[in-house]
């Protein structure tokens, strides 16, 4: 009967392992089994594995993506949740990049394959969870360490009953001895001591990778749990990493006009101030008329011919260059927009100020929700940039940042973050660039952001795939969940083993006439690995919050 209860226990607490590793068997079977590629003028369909990097593939709506590759022909919109965890499709053309395992949904795409096999993202994806999966965090060590100990502590326990249930216990002493010795080696079994924190882990990581955030090896979520200073780089993770138009103000006739003749002149520039203004025009559905004698003014401007009217475009200097001075009411205004960090330009119609356009590196969407959650978590947030003080704090501003660490040259950025250390903070640092590297090394946990590049990504401890800030609470709050998954774990191991431990050895049979048989002590072994196992598996319902503490 004990052998039987013991191999009952042993198979449930298998079925429930088993779930813990769901998280990859999903993330495997996102990838489809066979892709559909242009061979010798047609299409051809073969195994996933032997396509190869160079091939055109063909997806049709409805299909997954078999592999990584950028878009040659057709549009369509790709359901990227699995990387990124946001839910909202994503338009693809050619030029841009589509990634395997993904979901095509509107129409037909056809992309040159770029990455196979185990280079494609999926593949890195399941292998970081897998290796995350099996690192051991400080805390499972501990585990071990304790383990180490309770283990001939429990023998010597159990001997010790023996010896005093063989002298001083009632007739047939030996078997009341044999017995009680057996129930205290059975329910003492050190198993879900040793499940504690392995499962949760497991699940954790899982949960992790099905939300977009990535994590390198389970120490990294126990040390989010002691995290209390979020460190944010601006460029690239608080803003967009990119200028877009912002104002538009004219003093005579309308704003559309306005922005009409100097989208038209600085439609013939590759400044990316240039390219903004261009873009918010076409955004806000302007047709560009065509513009000659196109000239640029180097450090000041540029100049061109609009429907028969002389339109210039730039800085301050430009203005001097004319001549003009523009009214007060002008002036104060391009004050204002530059005190919010914004970049102003002038425009000039046929010698006359005619008005202004602000361009700025524009604030994600959710970055201000991001850093409220953040800071209702207990935690400090600070902002890290190499840009000037006045912009750095405009921006510190819209998203609720009261500590900003600004003109910090790349170098000097592993340093700001060892200073904050040495203030007794345990930091994590959140960047997406190259020049972000060495400061998400030195961090206690390195956050990058997934659209920044592959250097960041590298040094870093956690991925972040959706470049949404609000993927950093993600990974704090399921830190934070996981560590209190494995100490109610271990706690209830320790409470388990210290209760039965004594029931087992008779210490109720004096007062109570009770003795646990071996049978209920493999019974109640069994079941105690289970119900860890199970509680670790609630992660598998984590959800993140914004508006909670985490």
């Amino acid at each position: 009967m004990i052998i039987t209860l013991v191999l009952f226990g042993r198979w449930l607490e298998a079925v429930a392992r088993g779930r813990t590793s769901e998280a990859i068997r999903r993330l495997m079977k996102l990838a489809p089994p066979t892709a559909r590629v242009l061979r010798d003028g047609g299409e051809v369909e073969i195994p996933v594995e032997q396509v190869r990097p160079g091939d055109v593939v063909v997806v049709r709506p409805g299909e997954r993506i078999p592999v990584d590759g950028e878009v040659v022909e057709g549009h369509s919109a790709v359901d990227e949740s699995m990387l990124t965890g946001e839910s909202i499709p994503v338009d693809k053309q050619p030029g841009d990049e589509v990634v395997g395992g993904t979901m095509n949904q509107t129409g037909s795409l056809r992309f040159r394959a770029t990455r196979v096999g185990r280079d494609t993202v999926l593949s890195q994806i399941v292998r970081l969870v897998e290796e995350a999966q099996s690192a051991k965090p400080p805390i499972q060590r501990l585990a071990d360490r304790v383990a180490g100990y309770f283990v001939p502590a429990v023998i010597g326990i159990a001997a010790l009953t023996f010896v005093v249930w063989y002298v001083a216990g009632p007739a047939p002493s030996f078997l009341y001895a044999l017995l009680n010795f057996v129930s205290v080696l059975i329910v003492a079994c050190p198993c879900a001591l040793g499940l504690a924190t392995p499962t949760a882990i497991m699940v954790g990581t899982g949960r992790g990778a099905e939300l977009g955030v990535l994590v390198r090896d389970g120490g990294s979520l126990e040390e989010l749990h002691r995290v209390r200073a979020v460190v944010l780089d601006k460029t690239g993770t608080i803003t967009r990493g990119e200028p877009s138009l912002t104002d538009v103000i004219a003093l005579s006739g309308t704003e559309p006009a306005l922005l009409r003749w100097a989208a038209a002149v600085e439609n013939q520039s590759e400044h990316p101030l240039a390219r903004a203004v261009v873009a918010g025009a076409v955004a806000r559905g302007i047709q560009l008329p065509a513009c000659q004698d196109f000239a640029a003014v180097p450090g000041k401007g540029v100049t061109g011919t609009v429907e028969g009217r002389r339109v210039a475009v730039g800085s301050g200097r430009l203005l001097e260059e004319e001549g003009l001075a523009g009214p007060e009411r002008l002036r104060e205004e391009a004050d204002r927009l530059a005190g919010e960090g914004k970049t102003v330009m002038y425009v000039v119609v046929d010698g006359g100020v005619a008005g202004l356009l602000a361009v700025a590196d524009t604030v994600k969407s959710g970055a201000a929700e991001a850093v409220r959650a953040i800071r209702r978590m207990g935690l400090q947030v600070v902002m890290l940039t190499g840009d000037n003080r006045r912009a750095a704090h405009a921006v510190a501003r819209q998203v609720g940042i009261e500590r900003v660490l600004a003109e910090v040259l790349p170098t000097e950025k592993a340093r700001a973050v060892e200073g904050l250390q040495r203030e007794g903070l345990r930091v994590a640092m959140v960047g997406d660039g190259i020049n972000d590297a060495p400061a998400l090394a030195r961090a206690d946990v390195g956050i990058a952001i997934g659209t920044g590049t592959d250097v960041a990504m590298e040094a870093a401890d956690i991925t972040v795939m959706s470049g949404d800030l609000r993927g950093v609470v993600t990974a704090l709050q399921l830190g934070r969940a996981t560590i209190r998954t494995i100490r109610a774990n271990l706690f209830w191991a320790f409470v388990y083993n210290s209760l039965g431990i004594p029931v087992a050895a008779g210490v109720l049979y004096p007062f109570f006439g009770i003795l646990l048989n071996p049978m209920l002590a493999a019974l109640a072994m069994a079941l105690s690995s289970v119900s860890v196992v199970t509680n670790s598996l609630r992660l598998r319902r984590f959800r993140p919050s914004l508006q909670g503490t985490g």
